[in-house]
């Protein structure tokens, strides 16, 4: 009757182990799964925001020469457009649908505030016009042109094109340009 009894416990150890094994695959197969759907609903902007502050990354950028690459630390993200300092005196407003590709980004989101999802495309480069800001400005299709920005309109700017080294006053603007923000690929100020 010994032997039966141990038969009896082999079997039900065995069904326990398998039990077990399974149990744990199934949480496996879970945690993996509510992984992969947490991930989905992040998008760019949140990781981005996330890297404000860190180390340098290299954002591809339509229109950018050479090899569409620039390299920098984020300085600030808005929903549409962010602002990577090339360098202590050089840096760079980009709008996010001119964003191609992100090298170095480390893990990690954050949600912005509330001011912050407000603080569009258009109030960034409202605020270069009032600033006379001088910039080199490039557009998704390479293009580049130099000057400062006159008005900013609900889709558009119109820039004032003048030479980088000379003030914007009427004598120095050589012609006047109006620019959808779809063209825009990205804003230097040097």
């Amino acid at each position: 009757m010994g032997e039966g009894k141990v038969r009896w416990e082999r079997l039900f150890a065995d069904l326990e182990a398998r039990h077990s094994a399974e149990a744990a695959l199934e949480r496996d197969v879970e945690v993996a799964d509510r992984t992969r759907r947490e991930r989905a609903q992040v998008g760019l902007h949140a990781r981005l925001l996330a890297n404000v502050g860190g180390p340098e990354i290299s954002l591809r950028v339509a229109g950018a020469a050479p090899g569409g690459a620039v390299a920098g630390v984020l300085v600030d993200v808005g929903p549409d457009w962010l602002l990577l300092a090339e360098s202590r005196r050089h840096s760079l407003l980009v709008p996010l649908p001119a964003v191609r590709g992100v090298v170095g980004l480390v893990g990690g989101a954050q949600e912005p505030t509330l001011v912050a999802r407000r603080f569009t495309l258009a109030a960034a480069l409202r605020g270069l016009s009032r600033g006379r800001v001088p910039l080199e400005v490039t557009a998704v299709d390479g293009w580049t042109v130099t000057g400062t920005i006159d008005a900013v309109g609900a889709d558009h700017v119109d820039l004032a094109e003048h030479p980088l080294d000379q003030p914007r006053r009427s004598r120095h603007v050589v012609r006047a340009h109006v620019l959808p923000f779809a063209a825009l690929s990205c804003l230097r100020h040097p």
